[in-house]
This record gives structure tokens, C-alpha cells and sequence, in this order.
């Protein structure tokens, strides 16, 4: 069935209303806060944001008695919006309460706008984003185009991980194949692994240990139950694939941060079916296609758009196959889809 779409005074009304539910939150939150900070609070100190639940979020404490112990936090008025992985300075409360003051600067950020266009951060201060697909449900190359066009922007090292690599039959093995070999041709880490059977993930442990990972991808991937095989104390809840859209169940509602025995930090983020890039530009976007590298510039015309205009660098290194056909199918999809402005 089709989706039903809203005019203009729907999408308005809608808005007014998340709107006003939206200040009614924040006006309670900043009266919490205000009771807490009222009455006895502890010293400053240093914190790991390890989850985010609206406008409160889990805090880790780093520091003296408190160190390795979780609190439920309140945010001041005036902070940034947090995100898992963000370091914070706050003050601990009364029974596992406490206050966030301050935000620290960031090493990177993994961001995404949401359904309104608005910027979005996802995760804080990763070191390496772990793309994960799998035969079912069918991986699509535009998304994990995407993701790294993302992860090129943000400066955050991509590994492309294949889940539920024992689903791999000889109807969809070819096209699977096609599509590793295209990355693997263009130096990205590939991993194939099972989470249900354990194979290859002392090789995943390996590539996670010592670094801040997270995990992304569309729902059904199998990410909570990688987290399942690589922590099994978690328990994360694994949901089936929908059998009627064969498109994954969101099972992970918000994002996660777990640490590994052996050091490290691997942040479980929800599935998505889409990653916007609308705030990045052409520049951008090309530059996340790391074989065009030596090519963008040396077109005949210097607004080349690469789609038919004749001395075109993109065009002619497809033709002799140093472009794959799949990669500049995922080029011409995103740029099509980046606003005006992004020209």
C-alpha cells in the first residue's frame, strides 16, 4: 500500500505539534535541572556519553571513586546537542542523577540530516565506521557508496563487513561477488563473517580492538547479534526480517556505546534504509570516490558535470574500466540528490 501524503497544513500541524511537545520536554528538563543544581551536586569531572534517551543521557564517569559507574544526566539549557561517544564535564546528584556542564571538543563526528533536512550528529569521536551488509536482506551499493562518501568527509577510517556470509548461495553468490571485488579493487578493508556461526570474528575483534567503532547499516544486517558474538554479557535484542518487505526490523532504538575486555569502544548504532548526504557537497561527494582522485579537474570544460560532455576524465576512464559502472551509477544517484546549494 502506498503511503499516504500529507499537504502542506498536515505537515504543518504536525510540526506545531512536535514542536510544542518538544518545549513542554525541555521546559521540564530545565526544572529538573534546576531542582538538582538546588540542592548538593559533586565536583566537575570528566564523563563518556554511552547513550541518549531524548533529552537525557547515560553518563560514564571517568574520573576518582566514580570512575566506571553510570549515571542518568540532565543537560543544561544552553548545551550542543549530545551524542554517543562525546566526552562532557558534568556533576554528579542524589541517586545516580547528575548534571552535564559542558561539552568537550570533538576528534570527529559521524553526522546524517533526519527526516526535516536538519543536521543530525550520530556518533562522536570514532575512529572507524563499520559498514555491515548481508545476503538478506540484498545489500545495495548506493548506501555502502554513501556511508563511505560520509566517512571520507568526517576523516574516519571505513571497514566493510559482510554478516551472515554462510546465507551466501548460488543464486545471489555472483552478485555479491561483484560487489566485494569492486572494493576490494579499490583498496577498502573487506570482512566476511558470521555472527551465528563465529566465523571470522577473531579477525573482527582484531580490526575493533584499540580503536572507537560503530557500527552502521540497514536493519536486519545482523549488527546486535555481532555485538552478541563479540560481547556475549550485553544481550542486545535481535529482531527477524519483516516477511513481507524481506527489509530488516529495528531492534537497536537508540545508540550504544559497549567496551571491549582487551580496550576499545564499539558503539551500536539503529538500522536505517536511507543516509541522506545533503550536507556535504559536489567537492565532497567526489572526493568519497577515491578513484577520481586524479581524474576531477582534468575534464575538457571546467564545470564538467561528467555525464555527457565530450573531454570528460570520468567518462573516458569508464569506458576503459578503471571507473566501475556500479560506482558512477552511485555518483550520478547522490548527486542527483543533493539540494541546489550544494553546487
Amino acid at each position: 500500500m502506498a503511503k499516504r501524503q500529507l499537504n502542506r497544513r498536515q505537515n504543518w500541524r504536525i510540526e506545531k505539534i512536535q514542536g510544542e511537545r518538544a518545549a513542554r520536554a525541555a521546559k521540564r528538563e530545565s526544572s529538573a535541572v534546576e531542582a538538582l543544581e538546588g540542592g548538593d551536586l559533586g565536583p566537575e569531572q570528566t564523563g563518556l556519553v554511552i547513550a541518549h534517551f531524548g533529552v537525557q543521557v547515560e553518563v560514564e564517569a571517568r574520573d576518582g571513586e566514580l570512575a566506571g559507574q553510570v549515571f542518568r544526566c540532565h543537560l543544561r539549557a544552553n548545551l550542543p546537542a549530545l551524542v554517543t561517544g562525546d566526552q562532557v564535564v558534568w556533576r554528579a546528584g542524589n541517586q545516580g542523577i547528575g548534571v552535564i556542564v559542558a561539552q568537550l571538543p570533538r576528534n570527529t563526528e559521524l553526522c546524517r540530516p533526519d527526516s526535516r533536512g536538519q543536521l543530525k550528529p550520530v556518533a562522536a569521536n570514532v575512529d572507524m565506521i563499520v559498514i555491515v551488509f548481508a545476503p538478506l536482506p540484498e545489500p545495495h551499493a548506493n548506501l555502502i557508496d554513501r556511508y563511505l562518501v560520509a566517512a571520507e568527509h568526517a576523516g574516519i577510517r571505513p571497514l566493510l563487513l559482510l554478516n551472515k556470509f554462510d546465507l551466501i548461495d548460488e543464486q545471489n553468490a555472483p552478485a555479491l561477488n561483484a560487489l566485494l571485488a569492486v572494493y576490494r579493487t579499490l583498496g577498502y578493508p573487506v570482512l566476511e563473517v558470521s555472527a551465528h556461526h563465529g566465523n571470522g570474528m577473531e579477525t573482527l575483534q582484531e580490526q575493533l580492538d584499540g580503536r572507537i567503532s560503530v557500527f552502521v547499516g540497514q536493519s536486519g544486517v545482523g549488527k546486535s547479534s555481532l555485538v552478541n558474538s563479540l560481547l556475549p554479557e550485553v544481550e542486545t535484542r535481535v529482531g527477524p526480517l519483516s516477511e513481507l518487505s524481506g527489509q530488516g526490523t529495528h531492534t537497536t532504538t537508540t545508540a550504544r556505546l559497549f567496551h571491549f575486555p582487551g580496550g576499545g569502544e564499539l558503539i551500536d548504532s539503529p538500522g536505517i534504509r536511507e543516509f541522506g548526504l545533503g550536507h556535504v557537497s559536489r567537492a565532497d561527494v567526489e572526493a568519497g570516490f577515491i578513484e577520481f582522485n586524479d581524474l576531477i579537474g582534468t575534464c575538457r570544460f571546467r564545470d564538467c558535470k561528467h555525464d555527457r560532455e565530450p573531454g570528460c576524465a570520468l567518462l573516458k576512464a569508464l569506458e576503459e574500466g578503471r571507473v566501475q559502472q556500479q560506482r558512477m551509477n552511485s555518483y550520478r544517484s547522490i548527486i542527483a540528490s543533493l539540494p541546489e546549494t550544494s553546487y
